[in-house]
């Protein structure tokens, strides 16, 4: 064949096509591959930032000042103290005397590394309450302690009624907890 292209001066175009075809077939298989490691790069990333735990110091919500305020007590028990600030956070202090935590479990969720905890508050106050403040702190099997999670539950609670939660995401908690053990913080009137 390449002596009859010869004879009208088409032999260079003859191995053209072979050589095209060929550089075709090569950069598809490197684009396809470093589209495979770009993917492969973009799961890890995504994986590695979804086990980071959540900052609470970017958020763009003001403080709220008729929250009422809560150290733990120095003896280390679940027990809080509530200070007032000011005379607006008084009713605050009559809420939370008035309104607990009849029943709490929890259990892992998301691949075993969030705590989902199911829990019933009870209100016996003569008016209802929201933004029901949290805090759980997980401890490990020989009670030593291991973090802290808070919560806010918006949703408002009747007067003298009960309400459930179930199954609420507090957080990230370390693969070695073992019990958890919440107490309430703040609440509002509704």
């Amino acid at each position: 064949m390449s002596g009859r292209l010869d004879r009208i001066g088409l032999e260079r175009f003859a191995g053209t096509g072979e050589r095209l075809a060929r550089a075709v077939t090569i950069a598809s298989v490197s684009f396809g591959r470093s589209l495979l490691w770009l993917l492969a790069a973009i799961v890890v990333g995504c994986g590695i930032w979804m086990l980071l735990p959540l900052s609470k110091g970017t958020s763009a919500e003001p403080a709220r000042p008729e929250l009422a305020a809560v150290e733990l007590a120095p003896s280390g028990d679940a027990s809080a103290v509530v200070s007032s600030a000011s005379e607006a956070s008084a009713p605050a202090k009559a809420e939370l005397s008035r309104l607990r935590i009849s029943s709490q479990t929890w259990r892992r969720g998301g691949l075993g590394s969030k705590a989902l905890v199911t829990l019933t508050l009870r209100n016996d106050n003569d008016y209802a309450v929201k933004d029901v403040e949290i805090v759980c702190a997980f401890t490990r099997r020989d009670g030593s302690h291991l973090t802290n999670r808070s919560r806010v539950l918006a949703n408002a609670v009747s007067m003298k009624s009960r309400k459930t939660f179930a199954r609420i995401p507090v957080g990230f908690v370390n693969v070695n907890a073992d019990q958890a053990k919440c107490s309430l913080v703040a609440a509002r009137r509704a």
